[in-house]
């Protein structure tokens, strides 16, 4: 296709991958309230008083939270953050499969098949962290409302507390796509697992350290809530990429599949000595008495 048909795909794929968000985003709109609900219960539950002020005042070492909404436009602001971050992740898999429908055409079969299991499996396991992200906030919110000062009270801005809410989300979602970017990696042959195998005394630490950066809290039991998962799904994509090391030895000695062209080498060699070749003579004979410009003089 020509440049201009391609930019004009990838404006109609963009176009529909947007309007399913908006779509999305004006049915959650009408629910924004629901949603909120779901997001802060977990906080409400593990740092919420239900006491009366009396209990409270015989209650030694208590620590309170309450969610408080500053400004007069400050509720629509926040069904407006709720329902596009809510359109975004429910319409995921329709925008997800308008880029993969763009690319498609492009790859050869065995590509489709990987560019396939990444839509497959990234979607879950973005999902899975979000939703560890979502089960470990209210033991982060516990351990930091515990450092309020004794008889002081905690508000909580909403909007402040979805954007925590969303971050760690997001920020689990992507950690737990790491290690399917290293199989496609893999699979690509950009890395190795034997390469990969050797890093994994740096990726043990590097995930440990990404994880204690991530969470807000300073509770161990967090960080090793994220960092645990990580670390299984990193040995976890080692072993496959291995596998898949193997596989790749038996095909490429079996020879090139039906849609894929032989590799070629282009490394120059030597051609060896020049073999002499008599030249040819450009001009004629030189021309005698009897011969005119090269030719017999015929009358």
């Amino acid at each position: 296709m020509p440049l201009a048909d391609h930019l004009r795909e990838l404006r109609n794929r963009l176009a529909k991958g947007i309007l399913a968000i908006i779509v999305v985003a004006v049915i959650a709109a009408f629910f924004y309230k629901d949603i909120i609900d779901v997001i802060t219960r977990p906080v409400l539950d593990s740092v919420g008083c239900g006491q009366s002020f009396g209990e409270l005042a015989k209650t030694k070492n208590v620590h309170c939270a309450h969610i408080t909404v500053s400004g007069l436009l400050a509720p629509f602001t926040l069904a407006l953050k709720v329902a596009l971050t809510t359109g975004v992740v429910l319409a995921a898999p329709i925008w997800l499969y308008q880029l993969w429908a763009f690319v498609a055409p492009g790859l050869h079969r065995h590509e489709k098949k990987y560019a396939y299991a990444f839509v497959g499996f990234g979607f879950p396991l973005f999902l899975g962290g979000g939703y560890l992200a979502y089960n470990i906030l209210p033991m982060t919110a516990k351990v930091l409302i515990d450092l309020t000062p004794s008889g002081a009270e905690n508000l909580l801005p909403l909007d402040d507390l979805l954007d925590l809410v969303t971050r760690m989300v997001v920020v689990f979602g992507l950690a737990f796509e790491m290690p399917l970017l290293l199989v496609m990696l893999n699979l690509t042959g950009v890395l190795s697992g034997r390469r990969m195998l050797g890093w994994w005394r740096g990726m043990v630490v590097g995930i440990a350290a990404f994880a204690a950066a991530a969470t807000p809290s300073p509770d161990p039991g967090t960080m090793l809530a994220l960092a645990a998962p990580i670390w299984a799904l990193y040995f976890i994509a080692v072993a496959i990429s291995l596998l898949n090391d193997r596989r790749r030895a038996r095909r490429e000695a079996a020879g090139p599949a039906d849609d894929e062209a032989s590799e070629l080498d282009l490394t120059p060699e030597d051609i060896g000595e020049v073999e002499p070749v008599a030249a040819s003579r450009a001009l004629p004979e030189q021309a005698g008495p009897d011969r005119i410009n090269g030719y017999d003089d015929v009358t």
